[in-house]
């Protein structure tokens, strides 16, 4: 059952762009609502209730310098991190640890042959999101607009696969992130299909808290690879689970939220959102 708050983030995402094309102009409460049609007093309300802080707050969280300011603090870089990421039931890092696991080669190279894939749609605090798993787990967590052409391109990454329109335990165990009242998670298993140069990209994501930020270079230079800046962000962009390997967490060392495979929006969404909750 989608909850009124995942219902909500539409509104939510077009203020949020609206405060990122306008931070510097420190918009009022009214001429936010305004852009979402909704009076001062309720969106106060509705954004309250979907991010758990203000909106004057939340521009706070969006602003460059603070962004900068996470970047400088000293406990942000990827060599200093835990290996924790999520959310508990107040939204602080808890008991959940990520591993990865690479496809062989032949399951690489064949389109996933004789692959079992188990796929769902679930409406998130971002928007929908379909997501997949093998029996090794999970292998695809994107948000969506359309939900046909979404499985297309699902289908599209592993066309020798068998699909089903299921649930499956890792598909489960991902979703408990987004769930409210959750004090402890079990371990996520993740199946990826990747380069090795990719899986290792994406495995240091994983070592970014939730509501700390890296650049690109620092990801770069905590792999030994300080010349493979470029190389870090393409694999970053190719990153094919959502929020699960946080690639939203790196940013531009300039303190820029940059793009984001999901859109720029859901992006300043997710690292606002992460940054209010932990501070809470």
């Amino acid at each position: 059952m989608e909850t009124q708050k995942s219902l909500d983030y539409d509104r939510i995402a077009k203020a949020i762009t609206f405060i990122q094309d306008n931070f510097k102009k420190q918009p009022s409460l009214a001429e936010i609502a305004d852009q979402v049609h909704l009076s001062p007093y309720h969106f106060q309300r509705t954004f309250k209730d979907w991010a758990g802080v203000s909106p004057k707050k939340f521009l706070q969280y969006l602003s460059l310098e603070h962004a900068k300011s996470i970047l400088d603090d000293g406990t942000s870089t990827i060599m200093d991190a835990s290996f924790e990421t999520g959310l508990s039931g107040t939204g602080r890092l808890h008991d959940l640890f990520v591993s990865i696991e690479g496809m062989t080669p032949g399951e690489y190279k064949n389109g996933g042959r004789l692959l079992s894939i188990y796929h769902t749609v679930k409406q998130t605090p971002f928007g929908k999101a379909m997501v997949a798993a093998t029996d090794k787990g999970i292998c695809h967590l994107s948000f969506f607009q359309d939900e046909k052409e979404e499985l297309i391109r699902l289908k599209a990454l592993f066309p020798m696969a068998t699909f089903h329109a299921e649930r499956h335990p890792h598909i489960e165990n991902g979703l408990a992130i987004f769930s409210k009242g959750k004090t402890s998670l079990s371990e996520i298993k993740l199946h990826l299909k990747g380069t090795e140069f990719q899986l290792k990209v994406w495995e240091s994501l994983l070592k970014i808290p939730e509501g700390k930020l890296s650049s690109y270079g620092t990801v770069a230079a905590q792999m030994d690879s300080p010349g493979a800046t470029r190389a870090v962000g393409t694999a970053i962009g190719k990153n094919p689970i959502a929020y699960l390997i946080p690639c939203h967490r790196v940013i531009r060392a300039t303190g820029d939220l940059g793009q984001y495979r999901w859109g720029s929006p859901r992006k300043a969404a997710i690292v606002g959102w992460e940054a209010a909750r932990v501070s809470i």
